[in-house]
């Protein structure tokens, strides 16, 4: 006793001094590997030395620049011009900042990238490989080209107005429509709450051409611009060059004032019921707006600030999660936090999902958590539970400081220079969290979570189903409500059970390993333990500090008849709210306070598996919590009866959802009406049993024999076969092995077409394709279906989206399954203008006719190519790239680490490939095309 209270007295000690080293009223440093400084023209630019992924590079520009910019006759033109710069520019017309890039394996969409906000807008091109002669020059010529030089074509802002308007046709749906009844209430009818970044239709169909270049010349300029790269790269030679080019850059001769917009205060309470028919869920929310802190303010307070927000937020949300353990939970979800949003506000939110014309006990529900934590604060024990938890998050990130990726650094960048965000670096950060956040105490949270919960600029906004026999609450309800709690006197503090942390107190059998053997293709062992478990080990620390285990056995819910299916697919849903062992699911938490390990199991079609992940100290607590599955699983019916009451309001209107309409119709289509592909709703969960689902789980993650667990991360072969052998081998097993079955749940054969009408408050429809067809389950199969997929993808841009400006996207998908059949599916899906349906569908098809009569262009080719080349030297700097390459050997027998079933396949895979493999699957598999349409009122 006397040693643990001279370490709590040495920690406070430490906490105080190591406090007292930071000026909290001080400017935050920027992390000094961060190269940075300001042109003559007045650009700002980022430089940083980094290998994550190695050998390649990101580069970034960061426009202070957004939609809150816009004169009225320019609403959507800040969003449209970031689509310009991809359509011409004074070194690459047309489409050449396209082209340039994919042939180096820099893909559109993934790796040539750009977002516009209100308040900014962001182009990015990611992972550039750093070792091609001249490609990083041709880079910054680009970032360059974006800054000045967009050649804004007429024909090309034509051409580009079409794919525009349907990018807009596929963002409205229920949630941005809803959004933008409730923006003006929330942000007090500012410029921010009229505004949405796509704009209205008639300005996009129709705006002048010199409004966006107007736009274009107002404010993409030097001194709202900063340039960023970070990368494997000498960073004194790339500060030379960002200087040398972009200081050729003209300044603005009489820049227009870069504006604010503020939100003005309202004393008064703003209430808003914002409807939707296609709108599944009620919630209520009340949210308490705040003028954000000035970017010139931030400063070491702003870190703290932080770390209190984060603190309250993940308390409060533990308070939630208990409260929907037990008996008839009062919501379906809750949620405290905060956020500044837009860049001048700072929000503090309190929301609930309620369950069908509960809106009024859920708000009063979450309402009252609030107000506990304002009368009474949090307790000791939570809080340091969660400063534990927080210091361990810090911790790990420290030790992972290496893996930090170029583009998590850009972003970072863009913050700093946006709104001056602290970017102190992580050894810095860390030194600072590390003396901050033990000295935080419950009266500051208290005090600051009272300071964000005023009576002042409060918003209250329901929303929800526009539907028959739905009721919602009304401005004179919601007020009653929140006057009802605040004067409630029978509100009580909460009180905090403590837990033991010991997981396992005795186990039945000492386990042991009887067999090794090495696998060399691999680097990698196999174990066999005491009860006939297979245990496969491979040390990899590409991420330090972290080891995954992973499992397999054959059977899943292959194994079960109809009637049992619910009861086997919801367990992995259900169960891990019951806790484990002698722990309910509040409980669990509490007793892992301090460790980062985490188990789950899954149960699938043809197997069922246990995995996780831990940090390397935490190994041993890992191996505790996958023995405790298979030998001590929790079962708590009040906890299932909770999330059942709460599932069965999650479904209530989401019969009227047209995407889950569209989903239910795909799935039955594609499995040929089979009675065992049941629809997810009421129904549904009507047939999962409590009873069944117990009896499912025990016959499924039972017998270790019929196992094989995977061990991959960063722990040394001996510690993992001591804990491995402790635990895995100590979990009971016998004699019996299971297989899946095949219950022969196929699609239609032929050629299935369907056109289906669907309610829908946006003309819109939605085209789905599907092939599918035997396929021999082999690399050279594999490798080749995802050349095909991937140069549909570049032929359908080329030819639906830009030619014909007929959709914002075609997605293709190619996928192979080993077993119960071996067979490939493409999978093709758009959406249009209803009345362009008929004429893109045949340009589908065309672009299929061309790989099956000549097979793909070898630029298409090359550059998907050098993508997957690039795409997988990178995944081979992780460890998941071993883990889950030695999982699927043993799932599939094949090696796939090996060159000969990869990169070989790869290089050598020509036109003649594409065309012989594009031939033999199309020309056999079965078809599935299904058009959903606006159905007639």
């Amino acid at each position: 006793m006397k040693q643990f209270l001279f370490f709590l007295l040495a920690l406070c000690i430490f906490s105080g001094t190591a406090s007292a080293q930071f000026d909290l009223n001080a400017p935050v440093p920027v992390d000094p590997e961060v190269r940075t400084g300001v042109l003559d023209n007045g650009m700002t630019y980022y430089i940083r030395h980094n290998q994550e992924p190695k050998e390649r590079a990101s580069f970034y520009i960061i426009q202070n620049v957004g939609g809150i910019l816009e004169d009225d006759s320019q609403d959507g033109l800040a969003h449209f011009l970031e689509h310009m710069a991809f359509n011409g520019t004074k070194h690459f017309p047309g489409k050449g900042v396209i082209s340039s890039l994919e042939k180096h394996g820099i893909a559109f969409g993934r790796n040539i990238n750009a977002y516009t906000a209100q308040d900014e807008t962001v182009y990015n091109i990611s992972n550039v490989p750093v070792a091609p002669n001249g490609l990083m020059d041709t880079c910054l010529l680009i970032l360059h080209d974006w800054s000045n030089y967009l050649l804004l074509e007429e024909e090309e802002i034509d051409a580009e107005r079409g794919v525009i308007s349907e990018e807009w046709r596929t963002r409205r749906d229920a949630g941005f429509r809803t959004r933008n009844q409730m923006m003006p209430a929330l942000l007090n009818n500012s410029k921010y709450g009229e505004r949405d970044v796509i704009g209205e239709l008639d300005v996009i169909k129709g705006f002048e051409y010199d409004e966006l270049r107007r736009f274009y010349h107002d404010w993409y300029r030097t001194d709202l611009q900063a340039i960023a790269v970070v990368g494997d790269f000498d960073a004194d030679e790339m500060e030379k060059k960002v200087i040398e080019l972009f200081s050729k850059i003209p300044a603005v001769d009489n820049p227009k004032e870069r504006y604010e917009v503020m939100v003005e205060p309202k004393a008064e309470t703003t209430f808003k019921l914002a409807l939707d028919k296609e709108n599944p869920q009620s919630s209520v929310a009340l949210y308490v707006r705040h003028q954000a802190e000035a970017a010139a303010d931030k400063n070491h307070n702003t870190l703290k600030t932080n770390y209190m927000r984060s603190l309250i937020k993940s308390m409060i949300s533990t308070r939630i999660n208990e409260l929907l353990q037990k008996g008839n939970p009062p919501f379906i979800n809750g949620s405290v936090g905060f956020s500044d949003y837009p860049r001048t506000v700072s929000l503090m939110s309190i929301n609930a999902t309620a369950k069908e014309n509960e809106e009024a006990k859920a708000f009063e529900a979450i309402l009252t958590e609030v107000e506990r934590v304002k009368r009474y604060g949090f307790t000791e024990g939570e809080l340091e539970r969660m400063k534990a938890q927080m210091q361990m998050g810090y911790e790990n990130y420290y030790k992972q400081r290496d893996k930090i990726s170029h583009d998590s650094y850009c972003k970072e960048i863009a913050s700093l220079y946006l709104e001056n965000v602290p970017m102190p670096g992580i050894e810095y950060e860390f030194k600072f969290a590390q003396a901050i956040i033990p000295a935080i105490t419950t009266e500051e949270l208290k005090a600051y979570f009272n300071s964000m919960y005023t009576q002042e600029n409060r918003v209250i906004i329901v929303t929800g189903p526009e539907k028959e026999g739905v009721k919602h609450l009304n401005k004179a309800e919601a007020l009653a409500i929140v006057e009802k709690v605040e004067n409630n006197a029978a509100i009580t503090a909460y009180v905090d059970e403590a837990v033991s942390s010991s997981l396992v107190e005795e186990l039945p059998v000492e386990g042991k390993v009887v067999s090794e053997r090495a696998l060399p293709e691999f680097d990698a062992f196999e174990w066999t333990l005491n009860n006939n478990t297979k245990v496969v080990y491979r040390y990899a620390n590409y991420n330090k500090n972290q080891v995954a285990l992973s499992s397999y056995s054959k059977g899943g819910s292959s194994l079960y008849d109809v009637a049992d299916l619910p009861s086997a697919s919801m367990a992995s849903d259900f169960i891990p709210a019951f806790g484990i062992g002698n722990y309910d699911a509040v409980a669990l938490q509490k007793a892992l306070t301090g460790k980062n390990a985490k188990v789950g199991f899954d149960i699938s079609g043809l197997s069922e598996s246990i995995s996780g992940s831990s940090r390397t100290q935490d190994f041993e607590t890992m191996m505790q919590l996958a023995y405790l599955h298979f030998e001590q699983p929790r079962f708590d019916e009040e906890a299932y009866n909770a999330l059942m009451a709460r599932y069965m309001a999650y479904v209530a209107n989401m019969g009227d959802n047209p995407k889950k309409i569209m989903q239910d119709s795909i799935s039955q289509i594609r499995s040929n009406y089979h009675e065992r592909n049941l629809i997810f709703g009421t129904e549904y969960l009507e047939k999962v049993s409590f009873d069944r689902m117990e009896e499912i789980y025990k016959e499924r993650i039972s017998n270790a024999a019929d196992f094989t667990f995977f061990i991959v991360g960063d722990i040394e072969k001996e510690v993992a076969k001591e804990m491995a052998a402790k635990y895995l081998g100590a979990i009971s097993s016998n004699d019996e092995r299971e297989n899946w079955r095949d219950n022969n749940v196929n699609g239609p054969e032929g050629v299935t077409k369907k056109t289906i009408p669907v309610k829908l408050s946006e003309p819109k429809a939605t085209v789905q394709i599907y092939y599918n067809g035997d396929l021999d389950y082999t690399p050279e199969n594999r490798i080749g279906l995802s050349f095909i997929s991937a140069v549909l993808r570049l032929r359908y841009t080329e030819s639906i989206r830009e030619k014909e400006g007929g959709t914002y996207g075609v997605g293709v998908n190619a996928s192979t399954s080993h077993y119960p059949q071996s067979e490939g599916t493409v999978a093709i899906q758009f959406d249009c203008d209803p009345d362009r349906a008929n004429d893109l569908i045949p340009l589908v098809y065309a672009e299929i006719d061309k790989l099956i009569k000549s097979g793909a262009t070898i630029e298409d080719l090359d550059k998907t190519r050098k993508n997957i080349l690039k795409s997988r030297a990178e995944s081979k700097e992780q460890n998941n790239y071993w883990m889950s390459n030695i999982r699927s050997y043993y799932v599939n027998g094949i090696n796939m680490t090996l060159a000969e079933n990869y990169e070989d396949v790869v290089e050598g895979m020509s036109p003649k490939d594409i065309k012989k493999l594009a031939k033999k699957f199309f020309k056999k598999a079965d078809k599935i095309e299904v058009v959903f349409v606006p159905a007639e009122d």
